[in-house]
């Protein structure tokens, strides 16, 4: 299996470039000798040293040999750069066709063959330019049409300092096509590879493309990993994701095992998200050790990941696993994108990515993983361990040693080049790399890169304790897998755990369930499937029921009996609404914000802006109630309002068949009923009336947007409509127990306790 086309590097020296094919040995002896006599020389004085060192030892001469080595430690000492940045001189693109050419987003690709399929569909990403990087194997008539290519004989002609260091058939000469884009205006790099194909040709579905204040762009909160334990340093999102026995390359062996999930999170303002790591579907990063471990055949992975799960951030003191086919860089991070040259081709990029997070942690960045935003397909193709033996040695130890690695140097600039030379004296990487990163700051400044400011770093100080009001749940889904090399115990203890969790979550919030079908055969299974949850579950129907508890209620004004519910549950934290032909994946809903409003104005299907004529009677009557009970609400509730629906004769419709209301809006949704009083407002149009005067849908919480929602019943329930990885499916129809207990076999993928109940 290849991630990439990482062969071993080979002299990097731009001359043996073009000498290569004219290569030809001379037999002649003599002349061999003379041309050689100097590498002979060498050899001579290597063996004579060897003998020095193992005469002394024999002859227990401890202090010859002690001053013998350290005569060889002090001429093998690393030195360490110098850097003067003023007297760096600007590099313009003079030689390439593309000289005038900017671009703010920009693919960076490494091409050994013709173009891929998937390489073909990135050219065809709106907004984004495609920059591919051709080494010593590209064909030599590589073309594809809205891509730039580089080719060797280009890149020379460029003048980085960079392509002094670069290995000529691997895919770490990117590094030249960083400071190409960097070069011609990029502000954000998706670091790619030619056989990821982009889910939904879009890069902004789960990626952030834009941060707050680009375009507009609102701060937002991003779940995080929790940073209680000062001592865990590392961290699997897999897990996050939904497979708990994957494990990504350059994860530690050591943590392999570890397959528990977070008990909490956090969360944290977004904004400093500079480097994005995405998760790929089918063949995921993984080391050749899973990769030949977990497979009882030749077939090719298909590894899928949950979709629906949020994006989660890492906080300072604690890395995850970066790699460079499948990540986002923004700006601020852009110094992080040198990929080393003295390391094995499968360890650069993991290596670059744990030196990059250290530092990110300099200028208050993060490193945030993201839903599956690619589909990388396995070509079931083989790469000797070795190649990552980088990885396997070095990598727990090196994340220790940055950790607590402490920079003594004011500058970003310096401070970059200190951990190089640090981590080369560590023996992580050579000297090389050492020399390899000053060239590298050197052309980052020659192409007019902007660095950006330091902050205040505070790694090493004590972790206050985290309250019960900043623990974040999120339960992850456990996706089926194909790779069962790794046995998952405990699997009994981890559902009920989660019941648990669900049951932390919820059990204090009340569940308003409106029933349209026979309540005599559905509302005892309804209250068993829910009330396991739930803090209690009121029954409401057209037809009251004392034995079975259903009170009475019209579905088309049932918000007038919601006080008096609320009245009953004065001590709940919220009160979720829901009809019987929406199911509810309660699984999915614990990252959901219950102080916040909650309702479907993200899904379009459901959420409509009318606006009546005429000819349309009802909605010209209901227009009508709308506009008489805005205009006596309070200047707050207008104000709200107005703000989103500034037209007079427009109004909201909203089919309502789920909402939630936290308990901080009961009182004012209790006034804005009593606004309503005995006008006919349908459900419909007064829930969406009342959620726009409390609140700007901006505050909404989103976690329905994703939920599946048809708008037509069908005569039997589709097998393909039911998803377990979203919060909510609409519609579904349960009007018997054979009803009910097929709902329960499918809801079992995401609680698999349910299987007790039938």
């Amino acid at each position: 299996m290849l991630v990439q086309e990482r062969s071993k590097p080979k002299s990097p020296k731009l001359s043996q470039i073009r000498a290569v094919s004219n290569f030809s040995p001379n037999l002649d002896f003599s002349t061999w000798f003379s041309e050689n006599l100097y590498k002979i020389v060498t050899v001579a004085a290597l063996i004579a040293t060897v003998a020095v060192l193992f005469m002394l030892r024999n002859m227990g001469d401890t202090a010859a040999l002690l001053c013998f080595q350290t005569q060889a430690e002090s001429l093998e000492r690393i030195q360490m750069p110098e850097l003067d940045e003023k007297s760096i001189k600007r590099i313009f693109d003079k030689t390439s066709p593309y000289a005038s050419f900017r671009s703010d987003k920009w693919v960076v690709v490494s091409v050994s063959d013709y173009p891929t399929e998937p390489l073909r569909k990135l050219v065809k990403i709106r907004g984004w330019q495609v920059l591919a990087i051709g080494n010593s194997k590209t064909p030599s008539d590589w073309s594809l049409k809205g891509a730039i290519y580089l080719s060797l004989e280009q890149q020379v002609q460029l003048g980085f300092r960079v392509l002094e260091f670069l290995p000529y058939d691997s895919y770490v000469r990117k590094t030249v096509g960083y400071l190409f884009a960097i070069q011609h205006g990029a502000r954000k790099i998706f670091d790619a590879d030619d056989r990821g194909e982009v889910i939904d040709g879009d890069l902004g579905k789960h990626f952030d493309i834009d941060l707050v204040g680009e375009e507009g762009h609102r701060q937002e909160t991003i779940l995080q990993y929790s940073h209680e334990n000062p001592n865990r340093t590392i961290v699997n999102p897999y897990i996050h994701f939904g497979q708990r026995s994957v494990w990504p390359r350059g994860l530690p062996l050591e943590n392999v095992g570890e397959l528990g999930h977070e008990e909490f999170y956090t969360d944290v303002l977004g904004g400093k998200q500079y480097i994005q790591q995405g998760i790929s579907n089918g063949l995921p990063d993984v080391d050749s050790v899973f990769y030949f471990t977990r497979k009882s055949g030749l077939e090719a992975f298909d590894i899928r990941f949950d979709e629906n799960a949020p994006k989660v951030g890492l906080p300072h003191g604690m890395m995850v696993p970066v790699n460079s086919f499948n990540t986002i860089f923004h700006s601020p991070a852009f110094w992080g994108l040198m990929l080393p040259v003295s390391v094995s081709t499968m360890a650069s990029d993991v290596l670059r990515g744990y030196w990059a997070q250290r530092i990110l942690w300099e200028v208050g960045g993060q490193v945030v993983v993201y839903p599956p935003t690619v589909h990388r397909y396995d070509r079931i193709e083989a790469y000797p361990f070795s190649e990552e033996k980088d990885l396997h040695v070095n990598v727990g130890r090196l994340i220790k040693f940055l950790i607590s690695w402490r920079a003594r140097k004011q500058r970003l600039t310096e401070k970059i080049l200190e951990l190089s030379f640090a981590m080369a004296e560590e023996g992580f990487w050579t000297e090389k790399d050492v020399k390899f990163t000053a060239a590298w700051l050197q052309d980052l400044i020659a192409v007019g890169y902007n660095q950006p400011r330091l902050i205040s770093l505070d790694l090493g100080m004590p972790v206050g304790i985290i309250g019960e009001g900043d623990r974040k749940e999120f339960v992850p889904q456990k996706f089926p897998s194909v790779h069962l090399g790794v046995e998952e115990t405990g699997t009994v203890n981890y559902e009920i755990a989660n019941l648990i969790r669900w049951r932390k979550n919820f059990g204090n919030v009340v569940l308003i369930m409106f029933c349209s079908g026979p309540v005599e055969r559905t509302a005892l299974e309804w209250r068993l499937l829910y009330g396991r949850i739930f803090k209690t579950v009121i029954m409401l129907s057209e037809s009251k029921n004392l034995d079975l508890v259903v009170e009475e209620g019209k579905l088309e004004n049932v918000y007038k009996y919601l006080p008096k519910i609320f009245d009953q549950y004065s001590g709940a934290d919220g009160f979720l609404f829901l009809q019987d032909d929406t199911i509810l994946n309660y699984w999915n809903l614990l990252q959901a914000d219950k102080n916040k409003l909650w309702i479907t104005n993200e899904v379009s299907k459901s959420w409509t802006k009318v606006s009546p004529n005429d000819n349309s009677d009802w909605f010209s009557k209901q227009s009508s109630m709308v506009k008489k009970v805005v205009s006596m609400m309070p200047a707050h509730f207008q104000v709200s309002y107005k703000n989103t629906i500034p037209n007079r004769k427009s109004f909201i419709v909203c089919s309502s068949e789920i909402f939630y209301i936290p308990r901080r809006y009961v009182s004012d949704f209790v006034d804005l009923v009593n606004l309503v009083g005995d006008l006919e407002i349908h459900h419909k149009v007064a829930i969406p009336m009342f959620f726009l005067a409390l609140d700007s849908p901006q505050n909404f919480d989103w976690v329905l947007s994703t939920m599946v929602y048809e708008e037509e019943s069908p005569s039997t329930n589709s097998s393909s409509l039911y998803s377990a990885q979203v919060p909510v499916v609409h519609p579904w129809s349960v009007s018997s127990e054979q009803d009910f207990i097929k709902l329960i076999r499918r809801m079992a993928e995401g609680d698999p306790l349910l299987l007790e109940l039938v």
